[in-house]
């Protein structure tokens, strides 16, 4: 890729095709972006444009949170939440950022909810529920893979028989089912099927 005008912050990609760096625009990348003109504003009170960046600032009476919001310094900040908080008729309350989330004992850390084992989370009858901090996942059941079958994803059955997963014995068949596989003993042979 060959630019005849130089790329000043950011890359050559083609022929004079420049991508700017994060804060910069123009054609040859020369300018510098005003973030604080765009659209959702980057910051919730006063925001200051600086070379390729921006700097965020609250007004007096608050505080600059990491995710660059404003808290009020007398009480959301003197409260130390894990994940933020908020004020309702003048009480400070934390908050948790997802639904899987509950707040704790101490009113400050939010703990997981166990969606499995409070029966919160509904899985499809051949999958079972994996638990996350804050959410959960469904996965195919044991004896079950996922394959990507009639353009979308499902869980079939493994048929062990074929996949030499079974631990048949040596004299006995492997017969598949759902989702798992039974031995029979061979004729002239009598047992369980995993000992003819």
């Amino acid at each position: 890729a060959t630019c005849g005008h130089d790329c000043k912050y950011g890359e050559c990609m083609g022929p004079n095709k420049c991508k700017c760096f994060p804060g910069f625009t123009g054609k040859t990348c020369n300018q510098d972006l005003n973030e604080c003109g765009l659209k959702p504003r980057p910051c919730e009170h006063r925001c200051m444009n600086t070379h390729g960046s921006y700097k965020c600032y609250c007004l007096n009476g608050y505080m600059l949170m990491p995710d660059g919001t404003c808290a009020s310094s007398r009480t959301c900040a003197m409260v130390n939440c894990q994940y933020g908080c908020e004020e309702v008729k003048g009480q400070v309350q934390c908050l948790c950022p997802s639904g899987g989330l509950q707040l704790g004992p101490n009113g400050r850390t939010c703990i997981d909810i166990d969606e499995c084992s409070t029966g919160k989370a509904v899985c499809s009858y051949n999958r079972r529920c994996v638990n996350t901090f804050g959410s959960f996942y469904c996965k195919c059941q044991l004896g079950y893979e996922l394959k990507y079958t009639s353009s979308r994803y499902n869980c079939v059955d493994v048929n062990e028989c074929v996949t030499n997963t079974h631990r048949c014995n040596l004299h006995a068949e492997c017969l598949n089912t759902q989702g798992s596989f039974q031995c029979k003993c061979k004729q002239g042979y009598r047992g369980s099927g995993f000992d003819c």
